[in-house]
């Protein structure tokens, strides 16, 4: 045993060892049920029993660590937001925004055809991605690292770039429409784009080459992700579907299908078990990952399903609708479990912080609400912007929020 790490969201344990042979290896227990009222001396003592490499000489520190992880659980209830810096970001329209894992540094792109490097803490420019021929749309760091971007263009290709000199190392050429989305799988090795040529494709981060065209939805896709493994892909599409993909053999290994309208949104739970569709179908469905079958058609919105997202743990999932509305669902029984209404107009994003006791809601209506999630009340509204706010985001510890808007800035808010 050489040591322990600690990831906070969702809690978990690394352990460090070495084998007998000499090679050092890791191995990680998850803790996606922790909370604050655990009973940390039991919890540990199963940890200790369950695990050949820990003894009952580790049990303190053991209790140690999960204090620690406990204690991040805890949300700040008098926590307030408020506007720390605004950025007049692009000339033109933005597309999308996203913050590093620390939070320190965050990307803006826009139909300038540039994406932009800032520093959060002062709100100023590090660095301007240029390049792209026609509106840069999609957007992401290779989090947890923050040391590579990648854009995806209307100009058909996508581009990888070092975030701190700002040059190009590959343009991604293959697709033949604009590219719509993308992401980087969690070991930042290889990054998949999606398409409004009906195809997803995945590639090698140091080579640039294509590795895998992913074919079979017969139209755009609008939605792509990697489970927490880096081994499945989500693909939503405008064809009703959505189609989970090996990427070792970039085959299809299940089409989740049952929607009677286009998938808006798709993601993985943390334990990649389980995976969400929203649709403008005015419905969400929970589906198995490894049967492929649906195991909840979550119904109450009277519009269509923008978004969806799970908590860290994946115990909860929200969805956002065009019918002004955001729902909290039980991800074990399909509950309603909280309906957040108070928007004047259409939400099209939604995220919890890591903590799951709040959701942002970003809207049409030109606010971002904070939510309890549990009393379903609005904590505060971020008022300020000027036209619709398409996209609002936690950093990694939920103590600053960023928003996105039609008004061409971009806020961050700190609490």
């Amino acid at each position: 045993l050489r040591r322990f790490l600690l990831r906070y969201y969702p809690p978990g344990i690394t352990i460090e060892y070495e084998t007998s042979a000499g090679e050092l290896n890791e191995k990680t227990i998850d803790f996606l049920t922790l909370s604050p009222d655990t009973n940390l001396e039991s919890l540990a003592d199963q940890v200790i029993s369950a695990e050949p490499l820990l003894s009952p000489a580790n049990k303190s520190q053991i209790i140690k660590y999960l204090q620690r992880l406990a204690e991040k659980m805890v949300c700040d209830k008098k926590q307030t937001f408020y506007l720390f810096k605004m950025l007049r970001a692009h000339i033109l329209p933005l597309t999308n925004c996203a913050f590093n894992k620390g939070g320190d540094r965050f990307i803006t792109g826009s139909y300038d055809r540039t994406c932009k490097v800032w520093d959060t803490a002062s709100g100023a420019e590090l660095t301007s991605l240029e390049g792209h021929k026609n509106v840069v749309y999609a957007i992401a760091f290779n989090n947890p690292y923050g040391n590579r971007v990648i854009t995806g263009s209307f100009d058909k290709t996508c581009k990888v770039w070092d975030t701190d000199t700002g040059e190009c190392f590959h343009t991604l050429k293959g697709h033949l429409t604009e590219i719509v989305c993308l992401c980087f799988n969690p070991q930042s090795t290889l990054i998949a784009t999606g398409s409004m040529d009906n195809t997803a494709k995945i590639w090698d981060v140091e080579t640039g080459d294509e590795i895998h065209t992913l074919l079979g939805h017969t139209a755009e896709i609008v939605s792509l992700s990697y489970n927490t493994y880096g081994d499945t892909i989500i693909t939503g599409s405008f064809d009703h579907t959505a189609k989970l993909w090996d990427v070792r053999t970039g085959r299809c290994v299940h089409t989740l299908q049952s929607h009677r309208g286009e998938i808006s949104s798709t993601q993985f739970n943390y334990a990649n078990d389980m995976c969400i569709t929203g649709s403008i179908d005015r419905t969400c469905k929970v589906w198995n990952v490894s049967s492929g079958q649906c195991v909840f058609t979550l119904r109450g919105h009277t519009d269509e399903v923008l978004d969806v997202a799970f908590n860290v743990s994946g115990s909860m999932l929200a969805s956002a609708s065009a019918d002004a509305t955001a729902r909290v669902y039980n991800t074990a029984t399909g509950n309603c479990i909280s309906q957040l209404i108070a928007h004047e107009g259409e939400i099209s994003k939604v995220q919890f912080n890591p903590q799951g006791t709040k959701i942002i809601s970003a809207s049409s209506d030109k606010t971002c609400k904070v939510w309890n999630v549990e009393k379903s009340e609005v904590l505060q509204t971020l008022e300020g912007h000027t036209d619709e706010i398409f996209s609002c985001a936690f950093n990694y510890e939920g103590d600053t929020i960023i928003t996105g808007s039609k008004d061409n800035t971009c806020r961050i808010w700190k609490s």
